[in-house]
């Protein structure tokens, strides 16, 4: 086991007495961090500033993946049919440039992945004519959003935590299981803030439910933390899937009966797997690799050695990986991406009514 794995188990089980002692520490210093910075919003020393126009923030209590881009785009996609212009507001992790660039404008994609981020260029992508801008300061990128294009609302792509701008509609994003880990703040668990934090949520969507009742641990945290806040279920169902060297749409159905090796550097490859289980294909190994792992020739290669090993027709990835891939050359065997979306099972009136408050 690396040290990540190590890491991750830790943060979901615990850790051994030692490294639990002082990572416990280390996330005392954090949790005063928070404090001070909660303090100083509280007295009004720091204050959020609002736009003239509705802003909805999609976001979560850890590090990980919850499935927070799919949402963002099911929230632009409620907001464009209830009549508005939105446009998507993200920091772009791991970007190569700074301050405040538009990644894609209402004609096209202006920025590449390096230069955008990998969120807000897939985003940008499955977003055609919406504009995407990213910066550090979300205030000052909204700013540039409603004078440049005109639009009418904002959605934050991993905004629960950003308190520059002023927000409307709080949506928080939570794993159905283990939705809190070991219930500890970085870096002694995955956990951004406390769970205190739940208060200030106007909507909980647990990801990987198809039911309430799939997600009790959530549930009962939000019932406790924040009553007023309706839970919400949704899976993440594949909706197409293409192959990467030759950029061409493949059925979902012509997956059926392969054997294929699957690939994911994203925060949940958990998520991804559920995900292949509603394709016909046959998953005959699965490769974990760190969240936004930038991958190499060297990866790629011993990635096909070992679809040789395990018989494989092909490789099965993620859109957000793909994204990462594109720069590299194609491998002998077909590579799948596998795009999803973010599917309501439960609570879709609720969600629906908090955007129609928003437009009224």
């Amino acid at each position: 086991m690396n040290g990540r794995e190590r890491l991750v188990q830790g943060w979901e089980r615990g850790f051994p007495a030692g490294a639990g002692g002082l990572l416990a520490a280390m996330a005392g210093g954090y949790r005063g961090l928070l404090g001070a910075r909660e303090w100083l919003y509280a007295r009004g020393i720091i204050q959020s500033r609002r736009l003239d126009c509705p802003v909805v923030s999609i976001g979560n209590l850890t590090v990980g993946g919850t499935g927070k881009t799919p949402a963002v785009e099911l929230a632009v996609r409620t907001l464009t049919a209830l009549g508005h212009r939105p446009a998507v507001l993200s920091r772009g992790y791991g970007r190569s440039g700074g301050g405040v660039q538009v990644v894609a404008d209402a004609a096209s994609i202006r920025l590449d992945a390096e230069e955008a981020g990998d969120e807000p260029f897939l985003l940008a992508r499955r977003l055609p004519g919406v504009p995407v801008v990213v910066g550090p300061n979300r205030y000052e990128a909204g700013r540039v959003a409603r004078a440049r294009f005109g639009v009418t609302a904002l959605v934050l792509d991993d905004g629960f935590q950003h308190r520059t701008l002023g927000k409307d509609l709080e949506i928080l994003m939570a794993r159905a299981v283990q939705p809190w880990g070991n219930g500890r703040l970085l870096p002694g668990g995955p956990l951004r803030e406390p769970l205190g934090g739940l208060a200030r949520a106007h909507l909980v969507v647990a990801t990987g439910a198809r039911r309430l009742d799939e997600a009790a641990e959530v549930s009962e945290t939000v019932g406790r933390v924040a009553p007023a806040a309706p839970v919400l279920t949704a899976i993440h169902v594949p909706t197409e899937c293409f192959e990467w060297s030759a950029m061409r749409l493949v059925s979902l159905d012509a997956l059926s009966g392969s054997r294929l090796l699957a690939f994911a550097g994203i925060g949940s490859p958990a998520g991804f797997r559920r995900t292949l289980r509603e394709t016909a294909a046959t998953v005959v190994d699965f490769q974990e690799f760190t969240d936004h792992h930038r991958y190499t020739r060297e990866e790629l290669a011993r990635l096909e050695r070992r679809a040789d090993q395990v018989g494989a027709d092909g490789l099965v990835t993620t859109e957000k990986d793909w994204v990462r891939l594109r720069p590299l050359p194609p491998l002998r065997r077909p590579v799948y991406v596998l795009s999803v979306r973010l599917m309501l099972t439960s609570g879709e009136a609720e969600w629906r009514a908090a955007f129609a408050r928003l437009a009224a």
